[in-house]
């Protein structure tokens, strides 16, 4: 008989950021290995965009300790800090109902650069959030010392993530005339994109593939970069495929998918000495990450996209599952 997984999350399932890519890829080796996955989501409470950032659900949990009982799960992780996993974590815990939980996001840092909320305010919530949990996961070894000196007292466990080598991969490059640099994500003020887009390099094409709600603003100060919306599938592995430099100016992330998914086409990452770029990029082999976006895209422009590609094979959505797979906590 197939165990049940309850994945409890303030984000769509159709939402496109790395929560979701995350879940969408591990459910189906779950699938594969036996399990049934479910969620709990916003879509099945009433909810409503968060003021300025609509990206952001604000459900409303009515009876969601129903819903918990009726799904009947084997195991419960709530996977985001908003009001379904607040909700989620309080009913569980009222009802000694174990649960392990993980940090995908600088929940702090994105309040403070959102809505100036201070960020001890928020570290002190997220620390006692995680700290009703059985386990926690986190993307990379920086981020569980970080968490840990932010008074998280529970065990936090590194969580690697993966890359579709189906979809993303270097054959889709072409000829290019002139270095193109590229950044793809989420287009909001916390992800740094004033770095990338006024970066000043002759002869460069700066392109941008998502969206957001700074999108409007950034085009309007930027004309000359060029804002080609949210993409997937092979119409963004070939924007990855034929860039030079991939420019990953955010902050505040906790690992970037979109790091991996241009290492495995061949093209070299550049971003700041933070969590994430630190944690993935091999300084001189897949890129550089440090103080300076200029000077580390003139060393990366130089460096072997073939060994970029080959050092990418070491993350895997198959070594991301069986992390969770082996840190799930029985409910009782």
């Amino acid at each position: 008989m197939s165990k049940t997984i309850l994945i409890i999350t303030d984000n769509l399932r159709d939402q496109i950021n790395g929560v979701v890519t995350t879940f969408s890829n591990i459910e189906r080796l779950a699938v594969a290995d036996g399990y049934d996955v479910v969620y709990l989501d916003p879509g099945q409470f009433h909810h409503i965009d968060a003021p300025g950032y609509p990206e952001v659900k604000l459900s409303w949990p009515w009876r969601i300790g129903a819903k918990i009982r009726e799904i009947d799960p084997d195991h419960i992780h709530i996977a985001t800090e908003g009001p379904l996993g607040l909700a989620a974590n309080l009913w569980c815990w009222r009802h000694d109902y174990k649960f392990n939980t993980s940090y995908h996001t600088k929940f702090p840092e994105f309040l403070k650069k959102m809505y100036r909320i201070p960020e001890w305010i928020t570290y002190r919530y997220v620390s006692w959030f995680h700290n009703h949990s059985g386990r926690v996961l986190t993307t990379t070894q920086t981020m569980v010392e970080e968490l840990q000196e932010h008074g998280f007292r529970k065990d936090i466990i590194p969580w690697t993530r993966g890359v579709d080598r189906s979809i993303f991969k270097s054959s889709l490059r072409q000829y290019c005339d002139g270095p193109l640099l590229l950044n793809v994500g989420r287009v909001s003020k916390e992800k740094g994109l004033d770095d990338f887009c006024e970066l000043q390099y002759p002869g460069a094409t700066k392109v941008v593939v998502g969206d957001g709600p700074y999108r409007k603003e950034l085009e309007r100060r930027y004309p000359d970069v060029h804002f080609v919306g949210a993409l997937t599938g092979e119409a963004l592995a070939r924007y990855y495929a034929n860039a030079d430099v991939f420019v990953f100016p955010s902050r505040t992330d906790t690992f970037g998918v979109v790091i991996i998914e241009s290492l495995a086409c061949g093209t070299p990452v550049v971003g700041y000495n933070v969590p994430g770029p630190k944690d993935i990029i091999d300084n001189g082999i897949t890129g550089y990450y440090g103080d300076n976006l200029r000077q580390s895209i003139d060393r990366a422009l130089k460096l072997d996209r073939e060994r970029v590609e080959i050092h990418s094979h070491k993350w895997s959505w198959k070594k991301c599952w069986h992390i969770f797979r082996d840190n799930l906590v029985e409910i009782t």
